[in-house]
């Protein structure tokens, strides 16, 4: 019948359609495994040819190709990258998490000079609010991760705004904390009790339109590598024994507390910005240790951090007439207490370190207390 004649020829057309179908889907297939080739993003005359979009061989492989070596200088461009200090670890490449820790140094970026964009700011404005924020997180018994979030937070934020009133520096202190005990704390205190410290100064409203201002200036980078973030490393590194245990500290408490001091009363000062903070964290175990016990435990040499252990120098006399004892809070083991940060007389000591400095050179900004500005209550009448 005609219908029988029609039918190979029926069935031709159809398996034809059915093998191009196929060859599509393929076809499709292999475009998107290779999407994240992007040709031709940069000039030639850049890459030598080489799209960065390509994936490529990290440096610690041993078939690092000739490309590779073409392109690691716009890859690893200004950052400062020095022998790994860890030891081999059983849950990832040693120098693949060394060179993401140095990477993550250099992507947040600080800098002394945020003063100059904001016209009603003096340098000691920042000495009291981070010592008010040190104060706060003694009595909340929050960690000094959590403080030194804090400072990253505000400091990077200063960078991004102009003309801030002094006014505003509360507020936006007291929101940095907010921000970074979130992301640090088990239990966070909540945003009534940040608003209370503030001693009515800012309302529970003000932090949350402040928390979203800031998130979006800060483009949500929100995981800096901390000064104490460094100081613990450094400590573990050098008091390593049990290689299966890296990740539990198994050095002195009371060699942190004293080292943790010193660098809280540093960072009151602005010129502390001038350093990165794995060189501050390394000058001060250079203070309280030695050269070689630095050299171990951050890979940075003498010729590094020279320049930061001289700046200290007058800050490390004024440190250790303090006595540093460990605290007891409530509900927090022994074996984490020296993690919390705890606050002493920070704004008088600097204020000695800042008269024996005049001393040599004279005319530097003394933190001189201005009415005011910050207004937290009591401590007693904290809760």
């Amino acid at each position: 019948s005609p219908q029988e004649l029609q039918a190979p020829e029926h069935l031709q057309t159809r398996k034809r359609r059915t093998a191009e179908e196929i060859k599509k889907r393929e076809d499709g297939k292999i475009a998107k495994k290779h999407q994240y080739e992007i040709k031709s993003c940069w000039p030639p005359t850049i890459t030598g040819g080489i799209s960065p979009c390509i994936i490529i061989e990290t440096p610690h492989k041993e078939s690092v190709t000739t490309d590779f070596s073409r392109f690691k200088k716009y890859r690893f461009r200004n950052v400062f990258i020095n022998p790994s200090p860890l030891p081999e670890l059983n849950w990832g490449n040693s120098k693949d998490v060394w060179l993401n820790i140095l990477k993550k140094e250099n992507r947040y970026a600080h800098c002394k000079h945020f003063t100059s964009l904001h016209s009603s700011l003096q340098p000691h404005m920042r000495s009291i609010l981070l010592d008010w924020l040190l104060e706060v997180c003694e009595v909340y018994a929050l960690h000094r991760e959590t403080f030194y979030l804090a400072q990253d937070f505000f400091d990077r934020f200063m960078l991004t705004q102009k003309n801030i009133n002094k006014s505003m520096l509360q507020l936006i202190g007291i929101t940095s904390l907010f921000i970074a005990s979130k992301l640090e704390e088990i239990y966070a205190p909540k945003i009534q009790e940040f608003a209370y410290v503030t001693d009515g100064a800012c309302s529970e409203d003000d932090i949350v339109r402040m928390e979203l201002i800031m998130l979006k200036a800060l483009k949500w980078e929100l995981c800096p590598v901390t000064i104490v973030s460094w100081l613990n490393l450094y400590l573990q590194v050098d008091a390593l024994k049990d290689v299966p245990k890296v990740l539990l500290p198994q050095y002195s408490q009371e060699k942190f507390i004293q080292i943790a001091q010193l660098l809280d009363l540093c960072i009151l000062d602005v010129n502390s910005l001038d350093f990165q903070y794995r060189t501050l964290a390394a000058a001060a175990l250079c203070h309280y240790t030695s050269i070689e016990v630095v050299k171990k435990a951050s890979g940075l040499d003498w010729d590094s951090i020279s320049e930061c252990v001289e700046w200290m120098v007058p800050f490390v006399s004024v440190a250790k007439k303090v006595p540093v004892k460990l605290k007891n809070f409530k509900k927090v083991a022994a074996e984490d207490r020296h993690n919390i940060q705890t606050h002493t007389n920070y704004l008088d000591m600097l204020e000695e370190v800042n008269n024996g400095v005049a001393s040599t050179a004279p005319g530097q900004l003394s933190p001189v207390s201005t009415g005011g500005i910050i207004t937290p209550p009591k401590s007693t009448e904290k809760k």
